[in-house]
């Protein structure tokens, strides 16, 4: 397991790049100044930056937040989210019900020109789970609506299969960890993003696009914090992974203080990830 400085060590080896964006880009509360200088001077280098987020919103919204965060647009080429893998799966709701859960400002995007009824979950075909209702909500506050949820056999779609997020200085429970709660419960689960097979499609169409030519997979690098979505998913997808190891894992690898090399291979080791190397923080 190798420490890197930068990814300006071993960008030489690689024509694309899909990198996550919460815990790697940003925080949720700003951009980190370095990863954006990295994927900048990535792609002056001639590199190609596909930004690949489990941020349960289509990806033109994602856009304008991350201009609001303070991501230059020079960092990427394009973006694929969750949320853009989402409604390929809500389509098949076309003139149904579904009972939604999570921050009820931030799913009119995501139902958009679908024809589908947001509702209550008596009336539902399913349950589409963005994020928990509210950030210092936790997954057991949810059993009796999950009891309703079992009782009328409603499949749940977890359009963000994320357990945790960073979000400034704290962790706040994400969709993925009441999916979780639910399957453990005996409900049906669709869990949609990373590290599931549709969205690394998706995303690497946009990094053949961006590039004007096929590319060689073991010429794409993955860039992520997290064993359970960006390590397995790296690994499916048949992709080298940068770890980013000072996110939703710092604490438990001292990763601004003295990391152990060894620590961190049995951390991601199980996932089959490959992995070239590893930084508290990407930087250039």
């Amino acid at each position: 397991m190798i420490a890197l400085d930068g990814l300006g060590e071993i960008a030489p080896r690689y024509d694309a790049v899909l990198s996550d964006v919460w815990g790697v880009v940003h925080n949720g509360v700003a951009a980190h100044p370095t990863a954006v200088e990295a994927l900048v001077n990535y792609r002056r280098q001639g590199g190609r930056v596909v930004l690949i987020t489990n941020a349960p919103r289509p990806s033109t919204p994602i856009i304008t937040m991350l201009d609001d965060l303070g991501v230059s647009r020079e960092a990427y080429d394009s973006v694929v989210s969750s949320g853009d893998a989402t409604r390929v799966i809500l389509a098949d709701y076309r003139g149904k019900t579904v009972h939604y859960v999570g921050p009820p400002d931030e799913n009119d995007s995501l139902f958009d020109g679908l024809d589908i009824t947001v509702g209550p979950p008596e009336q539902a075909r399913a349950v589409v789970v963005t994020d928990l209702d509210h950030d210092d909500d936790t997954p057991d506050m949810y059993n009796d609506r999950i009891t309703l949820w079992l009782s009328r056999n409603l499949p749940l779609i977890a359009a963000n299969p994320d357990r945790v997020v960073e979000h400034g200085d704290r962790l706040i429970y994400c969709g993925g960890a009441l999916a979780d709660l639910y399957e453990a419960r005996g409900g049906m689960i669709v869990m949609v993003g990373k590290p599931y097979k549709p969205i690394y499609t998706e995303a690497l169409r946009l990094a053949d696009k961006a590039a004007g030519k096929s590319l060689d997979r073991s010429r794409i690098l993955a860039i992520g914090d997290s064993v359970r979505t960006d390590a397995i998913g790296a690994a499916g997808a048949g992709l080298d992974l940068l770890f980013i190891t000072g996110s939703i894992h710092a604490a438990e690898l001292d990763a601004f203080g003295k990391p152990d090399p060894e620590a961190i291979r049995a951390l991601v080791g199980p996932s089959g990830a490959n992995v070239a190397g590893f930084m508290p923080r990407l930087a250039w």
